[in-house]
């Protein structure tokens, strides 16, 4: 097989919690992650030597601080595969706080165990997934998920309740960097209740999830950007059950009920016709 096409799907958080600082620097993170119907599509082929990128995304790297890169080289290297030819058709925004590099990556690491017949398993791939960046692990696992420690650590939940999710990104990007340094993490005066929302989709209770999203990383990006709790102000206008920023931001997605799908589908065009958001899609969990 020389050849091999595969999807890698963006993510939102339904909760982000911080519980501490660590020494070295990361953050000890506590989340609820959703795979959403939203994807970039990714072309590989074997090659002789070397790894080539191209894409359809302006301005998007394709040189060795790309993840889809350090991705393939880790990959490579490890097991020995000659060489990869990578296209990027990029849909999912960039710098968006929806894991698109991460996602990225975590399907070149599935597409060269495929190519190549490695014979790895989704555990040992997530495994060196690690190494790449902290969502990588999930993005190869997908579907509804506790992520804990730096993001490695990950239980499987059952899938989220039948739902719309309508997602606007304003034409900003955010430096999730920049949002973690910011952050005061001893000094939150309020912790998303994670453990309850886990019950809560065990229980099938799509309620029960949304009495519950909340993330802290809204205490660093929603002052330096406004727009984005204007942004969530407006989806609960046009029927969202509820409205949250999405890991570092600036990415806000709302949450409709399985019965709101013309609410959903009018807040679609409604977005695409005022100017709070450069890109809206409407979508369902994965």
């Amino acid at each position: 097989m020389d050849g091999y096409q595969i999807k890698a799907y963006a993510k939102i958080n339904l909760g982000l919690d911080v519980v501490r600082r660590l020494p070295n620097g990361y953050h000890e993170v506590k989340m609820v992650m959703q795979s959403v119907g939203l994807w970039d599509e990714l072309t590989l082929e074997r090659a002789e030597g070397g790894i080539t990128i191209t894409t359809d995304a302006d301005g998007l790297s394709t040189r060795e601080d790309n993840l889809i890169y350090r991705a393939a080289r880790l990959m490579l290297d490890k097991y020995g595969c000659p060489g990869l030819r990578v296209h990027l058709q990029k849909n999912i925004p960039i710098a968006a706080g929806m894991a698109g590099g991460s996602t990225d990556a975590a399907a070149v690491m599935k597409g060269i165990n495929h190519l190549y017949r490695l014979g790895l398993s989704p555990v040992q791939l997530m495994a060196d997934g690690v190494a790449i960046g902290a969502d990588v692990p999930y993005c190869i696992l997908g579907g509804t998920a506790l992520a804990e420690g730096i993001g490695e650590k990950l239980t499987p939940l059952p899938p989220l309740p039948p739902c719309h999710i309508l997602i606007a990104k304003p034409d900003i990007s955010v430096s999730t960097k920049y949002v973690y340094e910011h952050l005061d993490a001893g000094g939150l005066e309020a912790h998303p209740d994670i453990d309850g929302m886990v019950q809560a989709i065990r229980d099938g209770s799509l309620r029960g999830v949304l009495e519950r999203m909340a993330n802290v990383l809204e205490t660093v990006t929603v002052p330096a950007h406004p727009v984005i709790a204007d942004i969530k102000a407006r989806m609960r206008e046009l029927g969202a059950a509820d409205s949250l920023m999405s890991g570092s931001g600036p990415t806000v997605f709302g949450i409709f009920r399985q019965e709101d799908l013309k609410l959903a589908e009018a807040a679609l065009e409604q977005f695409g016709q005022e100017d709070l958001a450069g890109q809206a899609f409407l979508t369902t969990p994965v």
